[in-house]
C-alpha cells in the first residue's frame, strides 16, 4: 500500500513540476533551509530592537521637578548651559529664567539653539540671530517688529515652560571713598560760603 502510494506521489510530482522527486525534494530541503536562516535572522534583529529600546528607556530617567532658584546672576546663569545633564537645562527671556529641560534636543548640547541655552537670549530671538553679539538680555534699540516677535516669544514660554527664577540687575556700588569725597566736597563748600558770606542770588 505505502509502495503504492509513493509510486503515486512521483508521478504527480514529475506531472505537475516536471522535476524528478529527488530534484522536488532537494529544492523543498533548500527553501526550508532558507525560510529557517531567514526566520533567524530576523528574529534576532527583533530581539535585538527590544533590547536597545529598553535601554534606551532605562537611559531616560524622568525629568526631576522644576526647582526656584530666585535671583541669580547672568555668570552663574551659565552654569545651566546644559553641559551639566545632572542639572536643569535653563534660559532667560525679558529677565525671566525659564527651566527648557524638557526640550533638551533643541536648546541642550547639539540642538538647533543650544546656544541660547545657559544665557538671557532676549535679543536674539526678538531679532532671530545666531550671532555671539546678540546673545544678551539688551533689547534697547529694537524695532517694533522685532519687539512684537520677543513677546511672543516670551508668551510661548510663559505658556510651556515652568519659571524658577530671575536675573538680578546688577548695579554699580558706590565705594566709601566716592561717598566721603562728595561729603568732604559738600562739606567744603559750606565752609567757603561761610566765610565769604551767603552767595548772592539774583531776585527775580
Amino acid at each position: 500500500m505505502a509502495l503504492q502510494l509513493w509510486e503515486t506521489l512521483k508521478e504527480a510530482i514529475t506531472a505537475y513540476t516536471g522535476l524528478s522527486p529527488a530534484t522536488f525534494f532537494t529544492v523543498l530541503a533548500l527553501l526550508w533551509a532558507v525560510y529557517y536562516v531567514a526566520t533567524g535572522l530576523f528574529g534576532s534583529s527583533d530581539d535585538h530592537i527590544h533590547q536597545r529600546s529598553t535601554a534606551f528607556e532605562e537611559q531616560m530617567e524622568p525629568l526631576p521637578p522644576p526647582v526656584q532658584l530666585g535671583e541669580i546672576t547672568e555668570e552663574e546663569l551659565k552654569q545651566y548651559d546644559g553641559s551639566d545633564s545632572k542639572k536643569p537645562l535653563l534660559m532667560a527671556i525679558k529677565g525671566q529664567i525659564y527651566d527648557v529641560s524638557q526640550s533638551r534636543m533643541f536648546y541642550g548640547p547639539g540642538g538647533p539653539y543650544a546656544l541660547f541655552a545657559g544665557k538671557d537670549a532676549s535679543r536674539a530671538l526678538a531679532k532671530m540671530s545666531f550671532e555671539e553679539k546678540d546673545l544678551t538680555g539688551d533689547i534697547s534699540g529694537l524695532g517694533p517688529f522685532e519687539l512684537d516677535a520677543l513677546q511672543d516669544w516670551e508668551y510661548k514660554f510663559m505658556s510651556k515652560y515652568v519659571k524658577v527664577g530671575s536675573i538680578k540687575k546688577t548695579t554699580v556700588p558706590v565705594t566709601e571713598g566716592d561717598a566721603s569725597g562728595e561729603a568732604s566736597g559738600a562739606a567744603e563748600t559750606d565752609t567757603k560760603q561761610t566765610e565769604d558770606g551767603p552767595s548772592q542770588t539774583p531776585v527775580t
